[in-house]
């Protein structure tokens, strides 16, 4: 097998397409044939040695793929060597094989293509436990989703939309905002041109949004939060721009609003039972059309480094994924 190794965590250039020995799985573990992994910020985080997880040495980063089951290990009941999996494991997805926990692993159903697997569980799980979980989203509010042409913002928009509410999908140009209306998007705004507070305030007639969906932090933070309904929802995603923002507490006492932190992850682990509900639904939301992941590009895994310079200069929208 092959994989881009990662044996100190400086920065992209500090990876090398190496080959290794093709592992066996231990029990609970399954091989897989990696066909596609998607390209997140926490892969580009992690090999910068600026993740909040910091995998023993060396590692291979790559954290959510999808490919073919090669062998199983002892006591692994649910899958089988030939079936379809998608799986998020925070790293070993970029790379021809990887071994991943079995319990992590998502069976595909007929016609759950494998680069759509791999550019949906993180997305599609981290946005629908924010609106539906954290948030609450109940039809006919209004949702205002920060840097909504990246995956997480285009998951949001598709979910908010299966749910009946009205959206808002904030992003930095013009052709972004263009991607958001095809998607479902009632409104947009270009807030490297518009003022974002004074957009804010002419498409919700004064009232605000009841919802803010915000993975990205910095600059925005605050003149959206100043922006929320009574009663509002801020759910705090993630911090793409870099900066994490400060927000005065006098301003959730005024609106009588809440800020929510969303953190899927943790959910995942803690509450599995209702993280196996959730993406039992996402799944069948797939199927039914309602959702699909916007692939901005298919790249060739040994482009690797290219795609993470592509991903760094904020051009993506949606998900970047590699293919083997």
């Amino acid at each position: 097998m092959h994989a881009w190794l990662c044996t100190n965590p400086t920065g992209v250039d500090a990876l090398a397409w190496t080959e290794l020995p093709t592992p066996t799985p231990k029990a609970g573990e399954v091989l897989i044939e990696i066909k596609a992994a998607s390209l997140n910020f926490p892969d580009l985080l992690i090999v910068q040695n600026k993740y909040q997880m910091k995998p023993p040495l060396p590692f291979v980063p790559g954290s959510e793929y999808a490919g073919v089951v090669a062998a199983v290990g002892e006591g692994v009941t649910h899958l089988k060597v030939g079936q379809n999996v998608a799986c998020l494991s925070g790293t070993g997805g970029f790379g021809t094989h990887t071994i991943a926990p079995a319990a992590l692993c998502m069976p595909l159903p007929d016609g759950f293509s494998h680069v759509d697997a791999a550019a949906f569980i993180m997305i599609y799980a981290t946005s629908h436990h924010a609106l539906v979980d954290r948030a609450q989203l109940k039809a006919g509010e209004t949702v205002l989703v920060l840097g909504a042409a990246g995956g997480v913002g285009t998951a949001a928009i598709q979910i908010a939309k299966a749910m009946g509410a009205r959206v808002i999908a904030a992003a930095s140009s013009d052709e972004k905002c263009a991607l958001c209306t095809s998607i479902g998007a009632d409104a947009t705004i270009n807030y490297s041109k518009d003022n974002l507070r004074d957009a804010i305030k002419a498409l919700t007639d004064g009232k605000g949004p009841d919802v803010i969906y915000d993975p990205v932090g910095g600059d925005f933070a605050e003149p959206a939060f100043r922006s929320i309904a009574w009663r509002g929802r801020y759910l705090v995603v993630g911090f793409a721009s870099g900066p994490i923002p400060a927000l005065p507490f006098n301003l959730a006492l005024l609106k009588g609003a809440s800020i929510v932190g969303v953190f899927w992850g943790d959910f995942a682990k803690r509450e599995p039972k209702a993280n196996a509900a959730m993406m039992g639904e996402l799944a069948q939301w797939y199927a039914q059309g309602k959702i699909k992941p916007v692939i901005d590009r298919t790249m060739p895994m040994a482009e690797l480094p290219a795609a993470y310079a592509h991903m760094g200069s904020r051009g993506v929208m949606g998900k970047l994924v590699m293919v083997n």
